[in-house]
């Protein structure tokens, strides 16, 4: 693809080309490829229709966790959150290592370690990992999904964006089955506090154990307000935010 350059930007066809608008500015693109009734039946294309075919299993999975944590990414997200998922997803279903190539997925890999630990500490937000946001040890108890942080003063332990006075912090215990893409997600209760030197012991503890079979998804959640009149607001819409996987069981 090319860039477009100069005042005058394109968008639409013309002949050959397409002009188009994404997040990393105009660019161009001439017509070209496979005709796809080709690609779909053509025993040259074998290797190609098992590849999209094993891409497809994985951006499914990734959507499927992508919906059981809508209400958190809403505020705790960036603008590639769906693209590296589906790496993730990729990385993890090739390590389906009984299934038949072409058949390979998420929900096979997810069983082994060695998948369980790419999944462990992915970051929603990449502007706000949770590891450059909290410099404070917690602990996930995996049986109860509680998670505790004994001692968090917000102003020593906290990176806090300028003009944040108060955050708030949750966790979730989820389950998602990835062969079957459903999932049932269970929130914590909310701690807010102001950012001072206050030292805070954190109990974030689910209502219940969420239901049905699939992995166990232990997440926290951070958010930064600032408070005026009386009222908290939330800072620039989510950009300091973070939300993190810190345990898979």
């Amino acid at each position: 693809m090319a860039r477009q350059k100069g005042i005058i930007k394109l968008k639409g066809k013309i002949g050959d080309l397409s002009f188009y608008k994404t997040q990393d500015g105009h660019l161009a693109r001439e017509k070209g490829g496979v005709d796809a009734s080709r690609i779909a039946n053509d025993p040259a294309f074998v290797r190609t229709r098992e590849n999209g075919a094993e891409f497809g299993s994985s951006a499914s999975s990734g959507k499927v966790l992508r919906d059981a944590l809508r209400p958190m990414l809403m505020t705790a997200s960036d603008n590639r959150v769906t693209s590296r998922l589906t790496k993730l997803m990729t990385d993890i279903k090739n390590l389906d290592t009984t299934s038949v190539r072409g058949e390979r997925t998420v929900g096979v890999a997810i069983a082994t370690p060695q998948a369980m630990a790419l999944l462990k500490g992915f970051n929603f937000n990449n502007r706000a990992n949770l590891g450059s946001v909290l410099f404070k040890p917690f602990a996930v108890v995996t049986a109860t999904g509680v998670i505790t942080i004994n001692g968090l003063a917000p102003i020593n332990d906290i990176a806090f964006p300028a003009g944040a006075t108060h955050m708030s912090i949750k966790g979730s215990w989820a389950k998602v089955d990835f062969a079957n893409n459903v999932f049932d997600v269970q929130l914590s209760n909310v701690v807010n506090i102001p950012i001072d030197a206050t030292p805070n012991n954190i109990v974030l503890t689910p209502g219940v154990a969420p239901a049905g079979a699939g992995t166990n998804l232990y997440l926290l959640h951070i958010e930064f307000f600032q408070e005026l009149n009386g009222a908290q607001y939330s800072l620039k819409n989510g950009a300091y935010n973070a939300l993190s996987i810190v345990e898979v069981a």
